[in-house]
């Protein structure tokens, strides 16, 4: 038995730690996550590995009879989630929606294990609700938003977004829905962008209205919601006998980082008795910026609101969170108080039960890690980063588009849309649409696959472009000129593999 396992008695093993043996192991794996950090850029931003190469270093070991010593097996993990994993922490990591974590994140995370506390009533983690109810207020002023509005942190935007579509649902279709379900609610509908995120279809799915009940909305040429067909849209399915009850605004898409008019939205839903959410999961938190989109200011007339920590507020894994301007709401939605939930006497009717506000009862502490950054950083420094981050985006798509080869397609928030165009292709011709989709799906395969930068695709007017979310406080300039030389490199490689011979180039 290794050393630093006692045992408290024959036959009694404890997973308890001498404090000596803690400190030890502890300050060694400071150690390597501190190397890890410092040496970012000499990593690949992603493994090059296929799955089968990835299986065989894990290897398909049995779990073993005997247990092994702490210290060698955390080098172990650290082996190997270092080496073939994408590395979100790496100065070129752009594909997705994530960003790059604060150290002092990983900190709370620590912290918020060693206490383990379940923060679904306050008399089972009381410090720590109150530190999560002044998180979620901290969040809701740097948007604009109510300060006393009902809030909680979930595990991220599919969950924040769910408990704004679940209170919508329930104020609209009235309080008979709770005991008779959706055959009190009648025919529910809700009106999204075409470019909205895949939530709205789980949400439509999973809580009983149907994936047909999402009315998706055409878009215009800047990829926001049309505003005129989604009126024409709310009253024909009223004038058919059908209930509008959820207009849904988008505070960045994920593809493009496009803005909804969200302030006419808002006013477009007040008219039709509407509740209007905005789904603010990655850009909402943009607002901070000075030179932020003016559209975003609409999002403080939202009835709710979802927004992510772990996106754009540089916090690690799991952080989202969902405001709703009306407590009262998450409380008719999610309360229920059973004989076995005892609650002792008190005289401050203010104390937070986040388990009457979502759907959890078990709930982990993300709020400390939130907490934490925001102290770490201050409002002032973070409204920089985010700044930073917008004008590396800008930086990026104006590198694109002074590149022969690369088409800058679309800029939105932190997101910059480019593809390789070779130069003797028209990239507006249609028979040269179907290769360019393809050289491109091969270049982001031969991208991620190299190590050098991270990016991710999107689709842009009917063209598979490459996408480049910078959400990274590490990212320079350097970093950012970068990417054309690379992307230019290997799609002329490419081009030169894949296109046929012949008069035109044979595409």
């Amino acid at each position: 038995m290794p050393d630093d396992v006692e045992t408290q008695g024959v036959g009694a093993p404890t997973l308890d730690m001498t404090p000596e043996a803690f400190r030890s192991v502890g300050y060694h794996v400071v150690d390597v996550v501190a190397d890890f950090l410092a040496g970012l850029r000499e990593r690949p931003v992603a493994p090059a590995q296929s799955p089968e190469a990835i299986r065989a270093v894990l290897g398909q070991r049995a779990l073993s009879e005997a247990g092994g010593e702490p210290a060698a097996l955390l080098d172990e993990a650290a082996e190997l989630l270092f080496g073939y994993n994408r590395l979100t922490a790496h100065p070129r990591h752009w594909g997705y929606i994530i960003g790059s974590a604060a150290p002092i994140g990983a900190f709370a995370d620590f912290l918020a294990a060693a206490v383990n506390t379940n923060l679904a009533s306050w008399y089972s983690a009381a410090m720590s609700t109150e530190i999560e109810v002044q998180a979620v207020r901290w969040i809701a002023e740097l948007l604009g938003y109510p300060a006393d509005c009902g809030g909680l942190f979930t595990s991220g935007g599919n969950m924040a977004n769910f408990i704004g579509f679940l209170a919508a649902r329930r104020a609209k279709a009235g309080p008979e829905l709770r005991a008779r379900g959706m055959a009190a609610a009648g025919p529910l509908r809700a009106y999204v962008s075409e470019e909205t995120h895949t939530w709205v279809e789980k949400a439509a799915d999973l809580f009983g209205i149907g994936t047909d009940a999402v009315r998706w909305i055409p878009t215009d040429d800047r990829l926001r919601i049309d505003l005129a067909a989604l009126e024409r849209r709310i009253t024909e399915d009223k004038a058919q006998g059908d209930k509008p009850f959820l207009v849904v605004g988008s505070a960045g898409t994920v593809a493009t980082g496009a803005v909804d008019p969200l302030s006419e939205m808002a006013a477009l839903a007040r008219a039709h008795d509407m509740w209007f959410h905005v789904d603010g999961a990655y850009g909402a938190l943009a607002i901070v910026a000075a030179d932020a989109p003016g559209e975003l200011a609409g999002l403080t007339e939202a009835d709710s609101v979802a927004v992510d920590p772990h996106k754009w507020l540089y916090t690690p894994l799991e952080a989202g969170c969902a405001l709703v301007r009306d407590r009262q709401a998450l409380y008719d939605t999610f309360s229920y108080r059973p004989s076995y939930y005892h609650h002792p006497g008190s005289a401050d009717a203010e104390l937070v039960h986040f388990y009457e506000l979502g759907p959890q009862n078990s709930r982990c502490f993300r709020a400390l890690k939130v907490w934490l950054v925001l102290r770490h950083i201050g409002r002032a420094d973070f409204a920089r980063l985010v700044a930073h981050d917008l004008d590396m985006a800008r930086l990026l798509y104006e590198s694109m588009a002074e590149a022969p080869d690369i088409e800058a397609v679309t800029l939105g928030l932190s997101i910059a849309t480019f593809r390789y165009v070779p130069p003797d292709l028209d990239a507006d011709a249609a028979d040269h649409a179907e290769y360019l989709n393809r050289l491109n799906t091969a270049l982001l395969e031969r991208l991620q696959r190299g190590g050098e930068a991270y990016v991710s695709n999107a689709v842009a007017g009917g063209r598979f472009v490459l996408r480049a979310c910078i959400t990274n406080f590490r990212t320079t300039e350097d970093d950012v000129r970068a990417l054309a030389p690379i992307v230019t490199r290997l799609g002329r490689a490419l081009d030169q593999e894949m296109r046929p011979a012949g008069p035109g180039g044979g595409v």
